[in-house]
């Protein structure tokens, strides 16, 4: 059993601290146990050059077009059995460093194109995937702040996960935190995390889970069940003038309801074409959805490169202006 923690934060900070509480906590279980100081390895920004999916629809495996340290921490966190994140919140949600890894993890690391991607390699007479990337994984997140404006972490949290398709385990933001090492409750709960971790990756290797077909497993562990009644997310886009919302993380639309005296969430698909749990974005049958409609999207952009009309209006506004160079460079 391996728990890898990877901070976000300071060195030797926070993060880094209770990151390490949860980590002795497995280790204390018996878990082998790893930790990442995350700004100490290079990872740069995603540059939308598609190269990820693409190779994966056309069947020649796993290509980033950006060299740095990501790869070697994708395959840290395939190689463990647990991972968690522990982030510092700066502005109510995840740093910029964990939205960096979130947006390459994105389309290139997704388990429905991937497994999209190991069928079309075996097709070609090929050796498929790794299997190892369609081992169902448990992952936890704490989000560390200095006062109670932390409302966004979570949603921003979970969304790495969304992509593989990972199970998570607990989901957690610290308020008033610049003193955490001295506050027992959440050393304490730092600890469960920690535990929890252990015993969820545990129980999917004893019992060989893999992400196709684990979309009814549920190894959550939260404080509180979430108004989701799918992925336990709390956050909603209401659409103005009316009851309909969907959820930011998974994607399930439904309704919101006030019932005894606080909104409740109502997935109903009568109501909302999308209101099925089938249709969630964390789950193998939501991702075919959500990718038939992305792969008709993409078909239609690779066409109108070759419209004259399409050529001349990219012309006539690239001609509008230069880029101002940078001063550094």
């Amino acid at each position: 059993m391996k728990i890898l923690g990877i901070s976000l934060g300071t060195k030797n900070g926070n993060n880094d601290t209770m990151c390490r509480v949860a980590l002795e906590a497995a280790q204390k279980k018996g878990a082998e146990i790893e930790f990442i100081h995350l700004f100490d390895w290079d990872i740069k920004p995603c540059t939308g050059c598609v190269a990820c999916s693409r190779g994966l629809v056309m069947g020649k495996g796993m290509i980033c077009s950006v060299k740095d340290d990501y790869a070697a921490l994708y395959q840290k966190m395939v190689d463990a059995d647990g991972v968690l994140f522990v982030d510092p919140i700066y502005e109510s949600g995840a740093s910029g460093l964990f939205h960096l890894i979130t947006d390459r993890m994105g389309p290139g690391h997704d388990t429905g194109m991937m497994l999209m991607a190991d069928a079309k390699l075996k097709e070609q007479g090929k050796e498929g995937l790794d299997p190892k990337l369609f081992r169902q994984k448990a992952v936890s997140f704490v989000g560390i702040g200095g006062s109670d404006w932390a409302v966004r972490v979570e949603t921003d949290h979970r969304m790495l996960a969304l992509s593989p398709g990972w199970k998570v385990v607990n989901n957690e933001a610290f308020s008033w935190c610049k003193d955490v090492i001295m506050q027992d409750d959440k050393i304490e709960r730092m600890k469960q995390i920690g535990e929890n971790l252990y015993d969820a990756a545990k129980e999917i290797v004893d019992n060989h889970i893999m992400i196709p077909g684990s979309e009814d497993y549920d190894p959550w562990k939260g404080e509180a069940e979430g108004a989701c009644p799918h992925c336990h997310g709390n956050n909603f886009y209401i659409y103005p003038g009316t009851t309909h919302c969907v959820c930011e993380l998974c994607g399930l639309e439904g309704t919101l309801e006030l019932v005894d005296g606080g909104f409740k969430f109502k997935n109903d698909p009568s109501i909302v074409p999308n209101g099925q749990p089938e249709h969630a974005h964390d789950i193998l049958s939501g991702k075919q959805a959500h990718g038939e409609d992305i792969f008709e999207n993409e078909g239609r952009l690779m066409n109108l490169f070759k419209d004259p009309e399409f050529q001349a209006r990219k012309k006539h506004y690239t001609d509008v202006c230069a880029p101002t160079p940078s001063p550094s460079k």
